[in-house]
């Protein structure tokens, strides 16, 4: 018979949103920010879409990342809940129901760089972001953000992002210390007033003379990639892209690549990438938008992944690579769950290790009583 302490060292602790992330999470192996993987509880609420399915069917066609075979032994088990119990398989799902998922949640890692606090002030905190990591919580990552490392390793709590930068763009980031402040910024941010620079190295000799793009920007989310759309006005074709506009400044070039200040004038999603590539100076290192063939320029060794390991990342204290193995032992650093379809494995399933920083770094934003800098990465020098 076990005893008392057996038992309650058995006991699983389902953590939720509101449990917050904390410094000893994280897991820090070859170049790479781990988070210990962790129990958690996800809740969804029942879409009209959904209704009518079984449990098992809504599961296996909208969260295609686990086995049918999963789902089934998920609900037989308990892991699958509807209103806090358990179902049979063969449940049929009601409108707005509350479903419980209860998960052994493996986060993707991010490389091992410090997040660099420039400017702090009693209502804001001015960062560098380093490539790699997202902002704030979103598809697998929840603890491996900006938010969560700096709650984890500096109490900043609650912070509010007043602009966003894609995961692999690195630079300045501001974040509010509170919804008001941050409503102000994006009020200002919505009315035209914040200027945005950014830098970009891109492939071949960028024109000297100012580049001023308007394209519609049209955004895949299922493919994670966006196009540009030029209207004809002699062409009555429907128009479905974003209006977007951006101004790009030669700073420097040698021939094979140049580097140049990006400022948007819209902020649609790629924008500056998909406008680069548009007018055939694609970003040198970007996999997504960086076809195989263009025009002859030398784009040879510039994957994202070869840049994060050959290029010194800058404003960091730590070691920043692109090196992982991936698995480890499992009794070091966390519990197996013997459900959980990533074990013993400590990186999920399906992360793709290769593109992990592109060379986009957003240094300026300003608008009417204040500017905040990030200083530029060390790829940034094109001679």
């Amino acid at each position: 018979m076990k005893s008392r302490k057996e038992e309650k060292a058995m006991e699983i602790v389902w953590q939720t949103p509101e449990i917050r992330p904390q410094r000893q999470d994280y897991i820090f192996r070859d170049g790479r920010r781990h988070v210990r993987p962790y129990n958690f509880e996800f809740i969804c609420h029942v879409k009209k879409r959904w209704a009518g399915k079984t449990i098992v069917d809504l599961f296996t066609d909208e969260f295609k990342g686990r086995p049918y075979d999963y789902y089934v032994s998920a609900v037989k088990s308990g892991r699958i809940q509807v209103e806090g119990v358990m179902v049979p398989v063969s449940y049929i799902v009601k409108t707005s129901q509350k479903i419980s998922h209860f998960v052994h949640r493996h986060e993707p890692p991010v490389m091992t760089c410090d997040i660099s606090i420039l400017q702090e002030e009693p209502d804001v905190v001015v960062v560098c972001k380093p490539a790699s990591v997202p902002v704030h919580s979103c598809g697998q990552y929840r603890k491996n953000t900006v938010v969560g490392i700096l709650e984890a390793e500096h109490g900043l709590a609650p912070l509010f992002p007043i602009h966003r930068l894609d995961r692999l763009v690195s630079g300045l980031l501001i974040l509010a210390k509170s919804s008001s402040k941050a409503n102000y910024f994006r009020q200002q941010i919505e009315g035209g007033m914040v200027q945005k620079q950014y830098i970009a190295r891109v492939a071949g000799e960028f024109p000297e003379q100012e580049q001023l793009v308007n394209a519609n920007v049209i955004h895949d989310p299922r493919e994670c990639r966006s196009t540009a759309e030029v209207s004809d006005l002699c062409d009555d074709t429907l128009i479905k892209g974003k209006t977007a506009c951006t101004k790009f400044t030669r700073l420097s070039t040698n021939g094979i690549h140049s580097l140049v200040l990006c400022e948007p004038v819209t902020g649609r999603t790629h924008q500056i990438r998909v406008h680069l590539q548009h007018v055939g100076y694609p970003i040198a290192n970007d996999m997504l938008y960086l076809s195989k063939h263009v025009n002859g320029r030398s784009t040879e060794g510039m994957g994202a992944d070869r840049t994060a390991v050959n290029s010194r990342p800058f404003l960091t204290s730590g070691f920043c690579e692109n090196l992982s193995t991936g698995h480890v032992d499992p009794n070091e650093d966390f519990s197996i769950d013997p459900m959980c379809t990533n074990c013993p494995n400590l990186v999920p399933k399906g992360y793709d290790v290769h593109e992990e920083a592109l060379w986009l770094h957003c240094v300026r934003y300003s608008a009417p009583g204040w500017t905040y800098e990030c200083p530029y990465p060390d790829w940034a020098s094109v001679t």
